[in-house]
């Protein structure tokens, strides 16, 4: 079968400048290059910036705003805040607007991930030729187009394996027809195979920094396994594209697919070479951590250079290879207000808009359900990762932004200095009423009162698409903001995080629910009671703003329950990676979606009591919608007759 490649004018991938990392003489580092050729592929340094580029493509994605809301947008995580627009609203499913190939933002991963293959494929096919290429850098490049088509079956189905030049062949040719593969040809042909190469070849250390490891290979091994033995095993009876038998060309069932995500997963547990658990979950998400241990991938931003980073510092228009997901997740904290005078008759701004982790850029996208709140993370006595994840109690800040008064009045006329809370989102509902304004209030954002306190609140039961909990885990950090402000409105210089050490524990505990058999000693509750026990671990309250030293692991692990279910697993990913575009792959690939996701419940658009009244809202989840439109782009562009655009469509689209 003869395929043709499928993306116009993306067969020769421009090699775009990735950075490094920490130190100088650990430095991935290329000159610019505006196309690769065959002959180009036949040099050291042809191969060398050909991998440059593999890690450089990551930032098209992972950062990208618009491709966080693929990933989180639709499911029990998240939905609309009152800035989302037409790019937010076809895919919260509750008639806002009709998802349609044009309006998804499943384009941000087609429109990258296809060239990248094409730049694996050139290295893969050419680098043993330079005569001076090692086994483990081929082994990048395979693990990097297998990362590729892994990420495109889950979210478009089946995708073609020949770009125009033949099967997994690079392709120097433009061409406008195209042919998809079956999910199990790109699984078992292309995903599986580099996978298991990359695991036999990448070394355990990395060869810089932030470079594929067999750790790495390992996760995702392990995950391709578990994914494709739930699309064998098919439970709810989600239909495939393109359409075929739900069979194995090599003969194996679901069962065996588990079997083995469970056991490479679990012997990279026990082979982890120099990864780790981070000993608190707070640890994980600290900008001034990143790069740690348990960081097995990321898209790598800096803040030294503009030029390296591929991003504005100072004003980033919300574009790739910027880091700017951070800014859909946040309301706009910056309304609030205080007062100079105890009579409250004169209004300054006492949070700004800042350069910091908990602040940063609003742009109003995507807020949590009150369910997320209320009930996934239920406990935030014990587990640490509530006040690991989220920004709930906003400080003031106004003198970094000129205002010189030392004290400021807040709620019920109490006065409040400089790194004071002067609006908090409360953990629990009050026994004392909160008495909310009728409209914006005092505080400008129809926050409310209670006896007693200089600080605003808002109840969780009144999280609304206004206002709510800010991500914290992904936020800016920068090192020269001085005592000012600093840039809030540039490009994060954060790298992005991709794959955690910490997720091998999930793949294997859920291939156990699945039916593996487990070693002594790592059962599906043996595993996830790593993760709880860490989580029960704090030394520093976040949103208190003061050391914590203390250890509820007993307590976590005592309220584990005694067996294990997927939609337990379910809930403690939620838990340990909300907001990092997990969370739609995970309800897809265990066809939970509709499950968890059907109703949500959240207050309203704007602030005030009116609209501090929880809404149930129901979602129509169609078992199509568990593949994304094929990009119109894309469609456009085929030379082919309207009936094959037509098949090469998505059903429903």
């Amino acid at each position: 079968m003869i395929m043709k490649q499928l993306n116009i004018n993306k067969y020769l991938l421009t090699a775009f400048l990735v950075i490094g990392i920490i130190s100088c003489s650990d430095i991935l580092e290329e000159k610019p290059r505006s196309i690769f050729t065959p002959e180009y592929f036949k040099t050291e340094k042809g191969v060398m910036g050909g991998i440059t580029s593999l890690y450089a493509h990551l930032r098209y994605i992972y950062g990208n705003g618009y491709w966080s809301l693929i990933g989180e947008m639709g499911t029990d995580e998240a939905t609309y805040g009152h800035g989302g627009d037409g790019n937010v609203l076809p895919l919260d499913y509750t008639g806002k607007a009709a998802l349609t190939p044009s309006s998804s933002r499943a384009d941000v991963l087609w429109n990258q991930a296809f060239s990248n293959i094409n730049t694996a494929n050139g290295i893969i096919e050419n680098a043993l030729e330079v005569g001076t290429i090692s086994n483990a850098l081929i082994a990048e490049a395979r693990f990097f187009r297998a990362f590729d088509y892994f990420m495109l079956v889950q979210t478009f189905g089946g995708v073609p394996l020949d770009l125009g030049g033949g099967e997994l062949k690079f392709n120097t040719s433009t061409s406008r027809f195209s042919i998809r593969n079956t999910v199990p040809e790109v699984y078992t042909r292309a995903i599986f195979p580099d996978l298991i190469s990359a695991v036999n070849d990448l070394p355990e250390q990395p060869r810089l920094t932030g470079t594929a490891t067999k750790t790495l290979a390992r996760l995702y091994l392990a995950k391709a396994y578990l994914t494709y033995g739930w699309w064998l095993e098919n439970p709810n009876d989600i239909p495939t594209y393109p359409e075929c038998n739900r069979t194995d060309p090599d003969g194996h069932d679901a069962q065996w697919y588990f079997q083995q995500a469970y056991e490479v997963a679990v012997t990279a547990i026990d082979n982890p070479g120099p990864f780790k658990l981070q000993p608190t979950y707070y640890d994980v998400n600290l900008a001034q951590n990143d790069r740690h241990n348990e960081m097995l991938l990321y898209a790598d931003h800096t803040e030294s250079s503009e030029y390296y980073d591929g991003s504005s510092h100072s004003y980033n228009t919300g574009s790739s290879p910027g880091n700017f997901a951070d800014w859909f997740f946040k309301w706009d904290y910056t309304f609030l207000q205080s007062f100079t005078d105890p009579a409250q008759t004169t209004a300054v701004r006492s949070v700004q808009r800042e350069a910091a982790q908990a602040y940063g850029r609003p742009w109003k996208m995507m807020c949590p359900p009150i369910g997320l709140i209320t009930n996934t993370f239920s406990d935030k006595i014990n587990d640490s990762r509530y006040d690991g994840s989220f920004v709930t109690t906003f400080r003031g800040n106004w003198p970094k932004g000129g205002i010189p008064n030392s004290v400021l009045y807040n709620a019920n006329g109490m006065p409040v200095s400089p790194g004071d809370p002067i609006l908090t989102f409360l953990n629990e509902e009050p026994t004392t009423p909160i008495v909310y304004p009728v409209g914006p209030g005092k505080s400008n954002v129809g926050a409310g009162e209670l006896p007693g306190r200089a600080d605003w609140v808002i109840g969780p039961r009144e999280i609304s698409r206004y206002s709510w909990p800010n991500l914290w885990k992904l936020g800016p950090y920068r090192t020269d903001n001085g005592t000012g402000l600093g840039q809030p409105n540039g490009g994060i210089t954060r790298p992005f995080p991709i794959a955690k050490f910490s997720e091998l524990y999930f793949i294997a505990a859920e291939a156990a629910v699945k039916g593996a058999t487990p070693n002594p000693g790592k059962s599906a509750r043996d595993l996830i009671n790593v993760i709880r026990a860490r989580a029960g671990k704090w030394r520093w309250d976040n949103n208190g703003n003061v050391a914590k030293v203390q250890d509820n692991s007993a307590a976590m692990i005592a309220a584990t329950p005694a067996t294990i279910d997927i939609n337990y697993i379910l809930e403690e990913r939620s838990r340990e990676y909300y907001g990092e575009g997990y969370r739609w792959f995970d309800l897809t690939r265990t066809q939970k979606w509709e499950e968890f996701s059907s109703k949500y419940e959240i207050c309203g658009l704007a602030y005030g009591v009116g609209d501090r009244n929880p809404i149930i809202y129901t979602r129509t989840i169609e078992k199509y919608h568990y593949l994304r439109p094929i990009p119109t782009g894309q469609i456009d562009g085929l030379e082919m007759t309207v009936e094959e655009k037509a098949a090469y469509q998505n059903p429903g689209y």
